[in-house]
């Protein structure tokens, strides 16, 4: 049975290539082939060999009345969060749809990562209770449907590392426990398999740590000891995933800093420092432009291509704004931020469809 009546095969997948991605769910009950055609790991391929994937930023942001008039206040209440999109390429925004087991807000720190055509999210402090979940949801962007994970074994973690290979599984390292111990094991998701993996434990304690996936191995990068409590660390750990050793690195960070922005390139680890975007090429750390006057405290750093898209706010409690740098031009172009989509970025992920 032919894709397209009328067409050859080959026209109609050329065709099917270039849905936007708010199509698929629907494009999913035409017909049997199509069903296939959108579930094989070569369309999603084909679509970046002809650039007409779709580059997407999937954020836990704070959620915002966008009838009501700013103003600052000092002690704010706790926001209700949920699960924002943000269209590098058009600069389109929407909600995704609730966890339906958290319709109220995401879960208060969690981690969103995104693996294939999939995002996942871990953790976080449940809104109603303040109990530390190990919850893990996957939301499938071709069915535009949840489903429920297998929750994170172990001990109950909080404020943990977390990356993904964006392939197929996801990674999470460090943390604190219940009792505030900070943790030093760590375990990867496999989830196609909704399988969990204990990996390894690293050297040392490290809480607040940021884990990145960088070279085909897992960083896990500063973060700081029970002891130390918030006095961060500026070496790193790298998982060789071949042998399953870990290799320490002393000075990875040039400043005892929180590693938050820390982010994962093609060309090498960026992340903002100061008034800067930098970036390690090789075993230093250079300058790689000034970052824009009303962004200084930084939520978000991504790197895709030759772009970087930060978000951040002019300071605390005031509203946030996205930024892309053009690595070529060096020149900053500011995205339209309606109100609604002005809220603290809790965490992110980027992602091509």
């Amino acid at each position: 049975m032919e894709l397209i009546p009328g067409l050859p095969d080959d026209v109609a997948r050329e065709c099917l290539v270039r849905l936007m991605y708010r199509q698929f769910s629907t494009v999913l009950s035409v017909s049997k082939g199509w069903r296939t055609q959108l579930e094989s790991p070569e369309f999603y391929r084909r679509r970046k060999d002809t650039s007409t994937s779709q580059k997407l930023v999937v954020m836990a942001q704070a959620r915002v009345d966008p009838n009501e008039v700013f103003k600052f206040v000092k002690y704010p209440l706790i926001p209700v969060h949920r699960l924002t999109l943000l269209e590098v390429d058009t600069g389109d925004r929407c909600e995704l749809p609730p966890i339906p087991e958290f319709s109220d807000g995401l879960p208060l720190f969690c981690q969103v990562v995104s693996v294939g055509s999939d995002i996942v999210v871990l953790g976080g402090l449940d809104p109603a209770t303040w109990e530390v979940s190990g919850s893990v949801f996957v939301f499938d962007f071709v069915s535009a449907t949840w489903r429920r994970g297998s929750d994170m074994p172990g001990v109950r973690r909080s404020f943990f590392g977390c990356a993904s290979d964006s392939d197929r599984m996801v990674y999470v390292a460090g943390g604190h426990d219940s009792d505030k111990n900070a943790l030093r094991s760590a375990m990867a998701y496999d989830v196609a398999k909704d399988e969990w993996i204990q990996l390894p434990d690293m050297a040392r304690e490290r809480d607040e740590c940021k884990a990145i996936f960088h070279g085909g191995k897992l960083h896990v990068i500063g973060g700081y000891s029970t002891e130390k409590q918030g006095r961060f660390e500026r070496d790193a750990e790298v998982l060789d995933l071949a042998t399953w050793t870990w290799n320490h690195i002393q000075q990875f960070l040039e400043s005892t800093t929180c590693p938050k922005t820390c982010t994962s390139g093609d060309d090498g680890i960026y992340m903002c420092q100061g008034d800067y975007v930098v970036a390690l090429k090789g075993t230093t750390w250079q300058v790689v432009y000034m970052l824009p006057c009303d962004v200084d405290n930084v939520a978000y750093l991504a790197k895709w291509q030759d772009k970087l898209l930060v978000i951040g706010s002019a300071g605390f409690g005031e509203p946030h704004v996205a930024y892309v740098l053009d690595l070529n031009k060096y020149r900053w172009t500011k995205m339209e931020t309606p109100r609604q989509y002005s809220g603290h970025v809790q965490s992110g992920c980027y992602l091509e469809i």
